[in-house]
């Protein structure tokens, strides 16, 4: 496994800032080697951050976007427009204001689609989704995301793997229904930790003082059953994203002085 990168910036504001830049150089790239990239999405407070200011940057108009695939990592179980769904809260910060291909952006199915309330069919139908856009030369049955974005919970969930819940075991496929969540809604829609892994690059964000705890365990060598950010990682680079509060607790050399 490659060694987790960190960066530490100031605030929150400042570390949304520098991601948003982080993410269209990343993006640009791909789009430049290949013709275009795939990106998967997190909501929370730190997701729908780096958004709105990826909205607000200068340079977002360098992003073809139209030849971006916008996955979500995970969704809460909700009807369709509900304020409380990610791809609600994404569309309002930044993609209904962006020129994208609607055949490209795949939302998780709501409570109110085809599946009706069967949160576990829903899983199904994505799985099948991503495994209809992986292609030969990916790793698995989902494509190999440039990069896939989660948030980090104060108990260290990342997307709606919870510690000790039957989805953060899941070895197998790729998504799942998350029942009982600890969170509302207790219901849900989730990668898993084989789906997270076959990312190029997986970048988790975190910031805050209550994220403090939370990072330290996950950095510290925690079991991923106790701790799922423990085990997100991607297959080319693993970076964290922190501002000064939520990095307040990890020991100083996890990470170069020099950090933004």
């Amino acid at each position: 496994m490659i060694t987790p990168q960190l960066v530490v910036h100031r605030d929150k504001e400042l570390m949304a800032q520098a991601a948003a830049a982080r993410l269209i150089t990343k993006v640009v790239d791909a789009q430049a080697s290949r013709g275009y990239a795939s990106v998967v999405l997190t909501g929370g407070r730190n997701g729908n951050g780096l958004l709105a200011a990826l909205a607000a940057a200068p340079a977002r108009d360098a992003i073809d976007w139209g030849r971006l695939d916008l996955w979500w990592g995970d969704e809460r179980f909700l009807p369709a427009g509900d304020p409380e769904r990610n791809d609600t809260q994404a569309r309002a910060a930044l993609l209904d204001s962006v020129p994208l291909d609607p055949a490209r952006v795949h939302p998780m199915p709501a409570s109110d689609g085809p599946h009706g309330a069967d949160a576990d069919a829903a899983a199904e139908a994505y799985a099948a989704e991503l495994a209809k856009d992986a292609g030969p030369e990916n790793h698995g049955s989902v494509p190999a995301f440039d990069v896939l974005m989660l948030g980090v919970g104060p108990d260290t969930h990342v997307a709606s793997l919870f510690p000790e819940l039957p989805a953060v075991r899941e070895t197998e496929r790729t998504v799942v229904g998350v029942h009982g969540a600890p969170k509302p809604p207790p219901t849900r829609i989730s990668l898993t930790l084989p789906a997270i892994r076959s990312a190029r690059e997986v970048w988790l964000l975190a910031a805050g003082e209550d994220k403090a705890q939370a990072a330290a365990i996950a950095l510290s060598g925690a079991g991923e059953i106790q701790a799922p950010a423990a085990g997100a990682h991607g297959r080319s680079r693993t970076l964290w994203l922190l501002d000064a509060a939520a990095a307040s607790q990890l020991p100083r050399s996890l990470y170069p002085p020099a950090s933004a």
